[in-house]
């Protein structure tokens, strides 16, 4: 093989494994769970008549905001994320990516995404668009390192995308919607409970003031799951009572189910706490979501 064709191969190899690095900033995942959670939204304001392209504009869009955010918290915590063993190989901690590339990345996603949202879509929309970006990356990262509220803001922003989903369609914000919402923001607390006791060390370790850091007993952080898979239980069922269409006594005897097993899953965390019952517990939140929403989904079409 000659020399120019082992060059060529190697840039090649090495603008993949850039992309690599940018995609892995971006945090895939949560944008996808952002992502199901906008659709399932507009689905759900729209049953009938649902404008298929503004929807995937919005999509494609809230990507973008999403995408933005997860690089920016990447940038603002790349010191802390060195410090621990889970995060240390990361594009930025690891030196891989530089400081300028996450920023400029990070401003063009943003800036796109939110042009993008009120060109395509709407105004109001763009608007939740920019105020998750607000509260994930100028309120929640920050507080990490000051006070274990920092679970709460991010259960905000963790939130919005659901309204965003719903105002794509153009259609007025209304319980249905802000219950949609409540069901998110209540369900992250023992979701993320749960990743931060088997994470406790790390999180200590990067200067992270979560609630499993600052009482190591994992008492304030087992009565934190149990009072949200408490509270997430009517919230759940509020849908049940709305005029969204289908058999509103099969969801509410399902939501109650789900929100019946988590709860027993958070109590079981909450008396053991150790890593066996928070990964349980994990499982457990990571059903639930896609069950309620796909239960809901089913009942309303």
């Amino acid at each position: 093989m000659s020399t120019s064709v082992l060059s060529a191969e190697r840039e090649n190899n090495a603008v993949v494994a850039r992309l690599a690095d940018y995609l892995e900033m971006t945090k895939p995942r949560i944008v996808v769970l952002e992502l199901i959670v906008a659709g399932l939204a507009a689905c759900l304001a729209m049953p009938r008549g649902l404008d298929v392209a503004t929807v995937l504009h919005a999509l494609f869009a809230t990507a973008l905001v999403a995408a933005s955010a997860s690089i920016a918290n990447g940038w603002w915590e790349r010191d802390s994320d060195a410090r621990m063993p889970r995060t240390a190989d990361r594009p930025l901690p690891a030196g891989r990516v530089s400081n300028f590339e996450a920023l400029t990345l990070s401003a063009l996603t943003v800036l796109a995404g939110l042009a993008w949202l009120a060109w395509k879509v709407n105004f109001l929309t763009a608007a939740l668009g920019l105020s998750s970006w607000v509260v994930y990356v100028l309120i929640y990262t920050p507080l990490k390192k000051r006070t274990p509220l920092n679970t709460t803001v991010g259960a905000v922003a963790g939130a919005i995308p659901a309204l965003m989903g719903w105002t794509a369609t153009g259609a007025p914000l209304n319980l249905t919607a802000y219950a949609l919402a409540g069901v998110l923001f209540v369900w992250q607390f023992p979701h993320f409970m749960a990743i931060a006791w088997l994470y406790r060390r790390d999180y200590a370790l990067g200067g992270h003031r979560m609630l499993s850091v600052v009482d190591p007993t994992g008492i304030r952080c087992g009565a934190m799951a149990v009072v949200g898979a408490l509270v997430l239980i009517p919230v759940s069922l509020i849908p049940a009572v709305l005029p969204t269409g289908g058999s509103p006594l099969v969801f509410l005897v399902w939501a109650f189910c789900l929100g019946t097993i988590q709860y027993a899953l958070a109590v079981r965390f909450a008396l053991l706490r150790d890593e066996n019952s928070a990964r349980l517990l994990l499982r457990g939140t990571l059903i639930y979501l896609p069950a309620w929403m796909t239960m809901l989904l089913m009942v309303t079409l």
